[in-house]
């Protein structure tokens, strides 16, 4: 014979659980919102062209020229991101943009934690707002195992 919990402690456990997920989605959502405030940043300075963007590029050896088509692509993948059907698709390519980016500071010898590992930081912010609101890649990568 097995023994239930008995039913206040099953709708407690329930409600926790639902009340967890709840918060993990808003810090999600909250993730997601700034770190696509911050790319969007990046990628309208890109497209203005302004004279940080020119002195960045020339430092990395780059035209100046790309820094529009780079500014266009970077908010394409953003919009993918933030549209949920396509948020996967839009993380795995901000995840290739900012390996882009990664390779490019590389080149220059850039300083490690604070310059060369940036865009790994931003792309670990992608992926846990991604993460945290999305149930479907949760189910998919699942941090432990079901008792």
């Amino acid at each position: 014979m097995t023994q239930t919990q008995p039913a206040t402690a099953v709708g407690t456990t329930r409600s926790h659980h639902d009340s967890s997920l709840r918060r993990a989605r808003r810090i999600g959502f909250a993730l997601t919102a700034l770190i696509a405030l911050f790319l969007l940043f990046d990628s309208v300075i890109h497209l203005l062209g302004i004279q940080p963007v020119v002195d960045s590029f020339t430092a990395l050896g780059y035209p100046v020229s790309v820094a529009f088509g780079l500014g266009i692509l970077e908010l394409a993948c953003i919009v993918l991101y933030l549209v949920p059907r396509t948020a996967v698709l839009g993380a795995v390519l901000l995840t290739g943009y900012l390996g882009g980016a990664l390779s490019a500071q590389l080149r220059v010898d850039a300083p490690l934690f604070s310059t060369l590992l940036f865009p790994v930081y931003v792309g670990i912010v992608v992926w846990a707002g991604l993460f945290l609101r999305d149930a479907r890649l949760r189910a998919l990568f699942p941090l432990r195992t079901a008792e």
